[in-house]
This record gives C-alpha cells, sequence and structure tokens, in this order.
C-alpha cells in the first residue's frame, strides 16, 4: 500500500473519532454544569476543562478572554480555525476520503459523504443553544456509522488495519482526556466527595462515554471514582478502556508488519498495553490517577508520531 494512501486512510478514522469525542466531551461540560445545584459557577471551570482536554486551549484562549459555554460550544463545534472543530474534522475528513476513495468500501463512503451533507440541516454558525444536545447526538450517530461500516465491509488487509489503527489511537487519548477533566479539574469541593454531587458527576461522565449500564453490570452499589478510573483504564470488556484501545494498536501494528523486524512504534506500543494489562487500581491511584493519565496522553502523542515515521506519513 503507497503510504499516501495509508496516512488518508489513518486520519480519516482519526478525525472521525474525533468528532464522537469532541461532542461527548460537550456532553459531559452540559451535564456536570447541570449538577452544581446552585453554585457559584461564575468561573466556568467546567468548560474551561472541556478546551484543556480538547488540547486547544492556547487556541481557544488567542481568540477569547473567558471560556464560557457559548464560546466553548462554538469554537468545538464550528470554528474553522480550530483544526479540532467537528466542522473542521468532519471537512478534512471528507477531503482525506475523497483522495482515498477507491481504497475503502461504498458504505464507508456513503457514511462520510452523507454525514458532510447532512451538515445542511444545521446553521452551525448560528446553532441555537436548545439545539446542541441533537446536533451533538446526530455527530455521535454519524460516527458510530463510519464505525460500523469499516468494521463490516473491509478486507482485513492493510487498508482495515491502517483504518482500525487510527481509530483506536485517537481512541485512547481521547479516553485518557475525558477522565482526566473529570478527576483532575473538575473534582468536587472536599466536604462534597463521595455526596451527591459526586455521585452525579460520575454518572454524568458514564452516561456520556455510554459505559452506565456497563459499570452497574460489573460493579454492585454506589458510583466509586476509583472503579470509574478501573473501567475506562483496566478493563478490557468495554472498547473505550485504554487497555483496550491499547491492545488493538498493538495488535494491529503486529499485522501491518510485514516481517520480524519492529519499529519503535511496534515497541512502544506494546509496552503500553502491557503496562495497562498489568496496572492496579491501587498502584495508580497512589501514582495520581491525574498524573498517570498525563503521562498516557504525551506517550499516546509520542507514538502517533513514531507511527508517522515508520509509514512515512
Amino acid at each position: 500500500m503507497l503510504a499516501r494512501t495509508a496516512e488518508n486512510l489513518y486520519w480519516l478514522a482519526r478525525y472521525i473519532e474525533r468528532t464522537d469525542y469532541v461532542s461527548r466531551l460537550l456532553q459531559v461540560a452540559g451535564r456536570v454544569g447541570e449538577t452544581h445545584f446552585g453554585q457559584d459557577d461564575a468561573d466556568g471551570s467546567e468548560w474551561h476543562s472541556t478546551i484543556v482536554a480538547a488540547g486547544c486551549e492556547s487556541s481557544f484562549y488567542a481568540k477569547h478572554d473567558v471560556a464560557t459555554e457559548t464560546h466553548v460550544t462554538r469554537f468545538l463545534i464550528a470554528d474553522m480555525d480550530n483544526p479540532s472543530s467537528i466542522l473542521s474534522c468532519l471537512e478534512t475528513a471528507r477531503r482525506n476520503a475523497r483522495t482515498v476513495r477507491t481504497a475503502f468500501t461504498a458504505d464507508m463512503w456513503d457514511a462520510v459523504n452523507g454525514t458532510w451533507l447532512g451538515l445542511r440541516a444545521f446553521d452551525l454558525a448560528n446553532l441555537p443553544r436548545s439545539q446542541v444536545p441533537a446536533f451533538l447526538d446526530w455527530t455521535k450517530e454519524r460516527a458510530g456509522l463510519f464505525q460500523g461500516a469499516y468494521t463490516n465491509s473491509m478486507l482485513r488487509q492493510d487498508a482495515f488495519y491502517f483504518t482500525r489503527l487510527g481509530s483506536m489511537l485517537e481512541r485512547a487519548d481521547n479516553t485518557a482526556r475525558i477522565l482526566d477533566v473529570k478527576y483532575h479539574i473538575l473534582l468536587p469541593r472536599p466536604d462534597d466527595v463521595g455526596g451527591v454531587l459526586d455521585y452525579y458527576q460520575w454518572a454524568a461522565l458514564l452516561r456520556v462515554v455510554s459505559a452506565l449500564r456497563a459499570y452497574h453490570a460489573i460493579y454492585p452499589g454506589r458510583i466509586q471514582a476509583d472503579r470509574v478510573a478501573e473501567l475506562l483504564v483496566l478493563k478490557p470488556e468495554l472498547p473505550r478502556s485504554l487497555v483496550y484501545c491499547f491492545q488493538h494498536v498493538s495488535r494491529t501494528l503486529e499485522l501491518i508488519s510485514d516481517g520480524p523486524k519492529q519499529s519503535q512504534a511496534h515497541r512502544v506500543a506494546g509496552s503500553l498495553y502491557a503496562e495497562m494489562r498489568y496496572a492496579r487500581t491501587e498502584d495508580i491511584f497512589a501514582q495520581g490517577l491525574h498524573e498517570f493519565l498525563t503521562d498516557v496522553i504525551e506517550r499516546t502523542e509520542s507514538l502517533g508520531e513514531l507511527i508517522a515515521e515508520a509509514y512515512s506519513f
């Protein structure tokens, strides 16, 4: 496979996965904001943390002085100066798809192009607050349609592997970021840890990442921070957990390799997977969950650079 084709498939999958993540991130902020129960939230902490988790802090504050709901929502949905906005991601994904249209299936093209055409139903530049939840749900549905299309229609060859690689690497990065938002930046006041506010914030996070029912299926009783972290980091049964994502990244890199020689990307991916597979929740919390997640985010970014180097992206 040509390096250019592999690169476009890889980034096509990453940008589609990113639209799903940004949608979920905004939903987390919205749901958490609803749980302040009369607290003074003038500092807009959940919206600031959303920008941080999206990796857009410097570019956002270059344009806005304060992280308000309106500014953050518009910046992450429709600002074309932000390469991680939903609109920017979908435009880039469609451009990549057009470039390598012959390398994937008709179902995949219909999912990508249909999403682009469906954007016309929304006036994103002036999207009313009341329509934001519906748009975010629609974006998640379209991302799920693409994921189903490539999973169910592609031959298990290099085109599929590079698509899968991009999707899983992006998802790992996103899971670490979205968990870090709740635990580190939006941690409740000390007198409410374990209380009603804490419970509803964790429930909001689990609901938005489609893991609330999974949590209750595995853990009895109330929602607890250490158990949420364990679910999203260490449980291979959950398709958004870090261990699940890095398992597939490592395995996919092995399948792409055409010989016994391994690149540095193979080794780093294998190391990340091994660490997640054998890690213990108590050790993670002893280190500090925020510190652990920050390390994962940085190493995931480095892994992406190593993959680009290994395959001449």
